[in-house]
């Protein structure tokens, strides 16, 4: 049995789009409705310290889910920055993922949840829980190439950092899926300096794992590399 577990809020208001803007990584004004996208709340240092599915039903109407052991925090964080916006947060019940090609949907009926791990681990889809709150940068998780950054939508918490990194930089380690032997190794776990777990599930003597990781840093481990799908195969700087 999976210990993994989300939590789904509901985020109502004439300023809940205005306030996400100035939150996440994404362009909450350009969001289709009724689209599930993965995004970020960033660290001032422009790491992401709350991963979110969130999905428009309106512009006063968002549906957000969250890791359960995130909620609470995530929770304190809203109606910290939120105290003088007009909409109101609220906690609905438990939900269950279910792949929905390059995203995932969740619904109160329940699902097998290390099946989707599994799925999701495959399908490039890395997500933040509490043990990896504050380890990595959206583009290193590869965020931009499944429309969970946008770096022309204007000011969010820690998008100086961010943008820096985009415009005027590159990453040094990235989003790599990999198969190991042995024990898997959990989240957040360093296998070498430069390599580090962001989700891992264990199948019979082995394990796979997507981690962020400097290619050369992989040829020092005894891992397989295995292939992302194509729209997150590419190079995560930006094309000049």
């Amino acid at each position: 049995m999976s210990g993994l577990a989300f939590s789904s809020f509901t985020l109502i208001g004439v300023d809940a789009q205005k306030f996400l803007q100035g939150q996440v990584t994404l362009n909450a004004e350009a969001l289709p409705e009724n689209i599930t996208r993965y995004t970020a709340i960033c660290s001032l240092k422009g790491r992401i310290q709350f991963g979110l599915w969130i999905k428009k039903l309106n512009p006063e109407h968002f549906v957000i889910v969250t890791t359960e052991d995130q909620a609470e925090e995530f929770a304190k964080h809203i109606k910290k920055f939120g105290a003088f916006s007009k909409m109101k947060l609220e906690q609905d019940a438990q939900v269950f993922p279910t792949i929905n090609g390059d995203t995932t949907d969740f619904a109160t009926a329940e699902t097998d949840v290390t099946a989707w791990q599994l799925q999701a681990i495959d399908a490039g889809q890395a997500w933040i829980s509490a043990s990896t709150a504050e380890l990595f940068q959206p583009q290193e998780l590869r965020l931009h190439q499944r429309e969970g950054v946008h770096y022309d939508k204007g000011c969010y918490i820690g998008q100086e950092i961010i943008a820096r990194l985009w415009f005027k930089a590159k990453p040094k380690a990235w989003l790599h899926l990999v198969l190991g032997g042995g024990d898997v190794p959990a989240p957040a776990t360093q296998l070498n300096n430069s390599v580090q777990v962001v989700n891992s599930i264990t199948l019979d003597d082995t394990y796979k794992a997507l981690v962020v990781a400097k290619p050369a840093a992989l040829e020092e481990l005894s891992l397989t590399v295995l292939d992302l799908p194509e729209y997150l195969n590419g190079d995560v700087a930006r094309q000049q």
